[in-house]
């Protein structure tokens, strides 16, 4: 089977392509292989950035459960966590042990009239949980000023909407961290584990390839955005959603249970593909420079 090439444009500038040679079946066009470095790190907010633990977002979904006569656990929320919020609350109601107990308590099982409803009654409690809590994780700025000494573009993406976005840019900027590009599910049709953010952002910032890129998240769902996008992806345990505590909790633990809790925290994000993980956001360093090497040697994602 053959297909048709089109080639050799007029040298008049017209439209017209003079067309004819033909090449055979499976000869592709390959782009050039990267070899530069990393040009742009693509952050998430809560767990990663902000909010030490992310419990503004465990909580607010608590809240609106509970107004419901249901309760949900911290485990059963942080389980979707890093989802667009009404898929969040959408993948909460179809849990086996939450859909019972909506059924037990209504009458009737859920559907997506109530999915509308307490995505509704979300977004005020999140709004005013982000303006208490949302401070940036130690580290942060430092951490972001070393990246930009590398070179790299900031951009940022969550599975909040864009009011809540803008005040976590606000809070944020005043405390010294303000990304290039932030991106809300919303502004692209769709959220995470999709990758049309991170595309966004690389449009927008107007960095190619994809590998140049580095996606860093606390969440699987932060880990399937830059696999699907053809990024490299770093997870952050410490700080947020794989240990789930605050600064002060965590510090108040033994070295025995900090060290298990850790490591369960790797163990999960390893298997849902992350390339690398690493503690903090601060510890970025040595894992940036090893993807810089595997790109400089022709590595891909």
């Amino acid at each position: 089977m053959w297909e048709y090439e089109m080639n050799d444009f007029s040298r008049t500038g017209s439209a017209d392509l003079k067309v004819g040679k033909c090449r055979p079946e499976g000869r592709r066009y390959e782009p050039k292989r990267y070899s530069g470095k990393l040009q742009a790190a693509i952050l998430d907010w809560a767990g990663t950035t902000v909010d030490y633990g992310s419990f503004s977002p465990i909580r607010a979904m608590q809240q609106v459960f509970r107004l419901r006569g249901i309760a949900v656990s911290d485990d059963e929320v942080r389980r979707d966590m890093g989802l667009l919020k009404k898929d969040h609350i959408r993948s909460l109601l179809r849990s086996p042990r939450v859909a019972e107990a909506w059924q037990k308590d209504s009458g009737r099982q859920a559907t997506e009239s109530d999915v509308e409803e307490l995505y509704r009654e979300f977004q005020p409690v999140q709004m005013v949980r982000l303006e208490r809590n949302s401070d940036l994780i130690p580290g942060v700025v430092e951490a972001i000023e070393r990246m930009r000494r590398r070179g790299l573009k900031i951009g940022s993406t969550t599975g909040y909407t864009r009011p809540m976005l803008e005040i976590l840019l606000e809070k944020a900027a005043t405390q010294g961290y303000e990304p290039d590009c932030s991106l809300v599910p919303d502004d692209v049709g769709g959220g995470r584990p999709l990758p049309w953010m991170c595309y966004e952002i690389a449009v927008r910032l107007k960095v190619y390839p994809l590998e140049s890129f580095v996606k860093v998240g606390d969440t699987v769902a932060d880990t399937e955005e830059g696999l699907n996008a053809g990024m490299w992806t770093v997870g952050v345990v410490r700080t947020g959603n794989m240990v789930g505590l605050t600064q002060a909790e965590f510090d108040a633990l033994s070295p025995a249970e900090r060290d298990m809790r850790l490591q369960i925290g790797r163990e999960r994000l390893m298997e849902a593909g992350t390339h690398y993980v690493i503690d903090n956001v601060s510890d970025f360093d040595p894992v940036f420079d090893e993807i810089d090497a595997r790109l400089e040697r022709g590595h891909r994602p």
